[in-house]
């Protein structure tokens, strides 16, 4: 009996041992893929930022996560590889259901990690020009999604390349997600002067063409729960002069009126930046389809799926990729065939959710060759087994910019090639450790270093942040001159990063990269040779 019960002390000490705890292995899975959303005055309906606020939701948490509703990521990762991928282990699911299960202990508080320190505005910094709604709008509470159009005059008298464009809604329970376009024909504004309210819709003008508006040059939209992105060093599209930016937003359904009054921040390349190529966008449409335009139709009561291809008449190296369709689609799967008949992946989405439209960005340059067939596939389900199906019972559904019609869209982001495409590598961690320099907060790695003039390598720059936080990073000279500033109080999380420099741009000689944030600052050499 003596035995007996030291056996179950034992079981009860070991089982204690490896319960898991909110400070020590809960709280950074949290902070570091929940928090930016889930905190004040962003798109989370609840906060997240503490352990009283976490364990009030314990069992929602649980389930969202168990399930794979949260964090919304929808692209399969074992098919391709993302930059900002959000999205949990099995082992961290596994670690959120053992806390909930065992009562959501705290733990040791000393153990729980810091807070990111979040910016109160744009993630990515102080923005060049901001963009606003002239007034505010109201979103109808009739249960109802609604595309509206909004036409803001850029102001701009000449062209300028843009890095990055950043939504900022002014109403986050009904700002689903929104596309930007530029505009220099006039033709958007012709429809919104025609418009008693504010905006447009299709419905409002009766010669409305979508394809007048959506198929010019598109800049990356805004998906809730994303961090926009910055081009890499060397790559931006362009901002016509005289423009309009073109926002088409589509607002959720509700039940009551809402009004909205969203701002659009616009970052510019500086004048220290040498933009080597101009990033364009080609969209896969219906008229992709290998039956043509007018095979794109669903009938009630049946599944389809159709095929898309697109076959590139230059060498591309692609960048993005922004699958788009509506309630009833189910999956995509898009991928290059070279001419050769080899295939490389670009993103499959096995369960298309409407609410998580997200942006994708590759890890690296995806090559394709001229005469290289992008295939894409997307499946539909018109069936009243869906239960996303906003037809009850199921109608006969073709294309169009409202909720209950349907979309076959699909833009690509991509840049011309350039010989050292295949070794350029935007993932962190893969690059090289050859020059690693650790320092309270972040540990650094340059890569290569030294770096020739005449290489068209760039250099890679990697930080890992301890915690979140907005980062200062900047080039001098030996003499301690700015020559550049690569980032200019931009928000990065917790965990790897890496930034790219066109070292063919600096002259030979040492130069000086330093990394500056609330909590952080490290410099190290660079040596740039012939």
């Amino acid at each position: 009996m003596k035995y007996l019960a030291i056996l179950v002390l034992l079981s009860f000490s070991l089982k204690g041992i490896s319960q898991p705890t909110f400070s020590k292995d809960v709280a950074p899975i949290i902070y570091n893929h929940c928090t930016s959303c889930h905190r004040q005055g962003e798109i989370g309906p609840m906060e997240l930022t503490n352990y009283d606020e976490v364990k009030n939701w314990a069992s929602s948490i649980k389930y969202a996560t168990t399930n794979k509703i949260m964090p919304p990521w929808k692209a399969d990762p074992s098919y391709s590889k993302f930059l900002d991928e959000n999205y949990l282990s099995e082992v961290q699911i596994k670690t959120i259901a053992d806390w909930v299960d065992a009562g959501s202990p705290m733990g040791n508080p000393s153990d729980e990690p810091q807070l990111p320190i979040f910016p109160d505005k744009s993630l990515l910094g102080e923005p060049d020009l901001v963009l606003s709604f002239k007034k505010p709008y109201t979103h109808k509470g009739n249960g109802k999604d609604e595309y509206r159009y909004f036409v803001l005059p850029s102001g701009l008298t000449q062209g300028k390349k843009l890095k990055a464009i950043e939504m900022r809604p002014g109403n986050t329970k009904i700002v689903h997600h929104a596309l930007f376009f530029a505009d220099q024909s006039g033709k958007a504004k012709t429809y919104d002067d025609k418009t008693a309210e504010y905006g447009f819709s299709a419905d409002d003008n009766a010669d409305f063409d979508v394809f007048e508006v959506i198929n010019r040059a598109q800049f990356p939209g805004y998906v809730p729960g994303q961090k926009p992105r910055y081009f890499p060093d060397g790559l931006a599209q362009d901002m016509p002069a005289n423009s309009d930016l073109i926002i088409q937003v589509h607002y959720a359904p509700w039940s009551v009126d809402e009004i909205d009054s969203s701002s659009v921040n616009i970052f510019f390349a500086d004048d220290t930046e040498v933009i080597d190529r101009t990033v364009k966008d080609y969209i896969m449409l219906p008229y992709n389809l290998t039956g043509g335009a007018n095979s794109f139709f669903i009938p009630g009561n049946q599944t389809k799926k159709f095929e898309g291809v697109y076959t590139l008449p230059f060498d591309v190296s692609l960048v993005g990729i922004f699958p788009h369709m509506h309630y009833l689609g189910r999956n995509w799967e898009v991928y290059i065939e070279s001419p050769d008949g080899k295939k490389e992946n670009l993103i499959k989405i096995n369960d298309w959710d409407f609410n998580w439209q997200g942006g994708y960005y590759f890890d690296k340059y995806k090559i394709a060759k001229k005469g290289s067939k992008i295939r894409a596939f997307a499946t539909y389900d018109n069936t009243s087994a869906n239960p996303n199906n906003p037809n009850t019972p199921p109608k006969f559904v073709t294309w169009g910019e409202n909720t209950k019609d349907e979309m076959y869209y699909l833009p690509l982001l991509y840049v011309p090639y350039k010989t050292g495409d295949e070794n350029v590598i935007f993932d962190p961690g893969v690059t090289g450790t050859q020059n690693v320099l650790v320092s309270e907060g972040i540990q650094t790695n340059i890569f290569p270093n030294p770096s020739s003039r005449l290489s068209n390598f760039p250099v890679h720059i990697e930080f890992e942040l301890k915690r979140g936080m907005p980062l200062n990073i900047e080039i001098f000279d030996s003499n301690g001159k700015l020559l550049r500033v690569l980032k200019d109080n931009e928000y990065f999380s917790q965990g790897k990063h890496v930034i790219h420099l066109q070292a063919n741009h600096l002259n030979v000689g040492m130069h000086i990269i330093q990394i500056q944030g609330v909590q952080v600052k490290t410099s190290f050499p660079l040596l740039i040779t012939d």
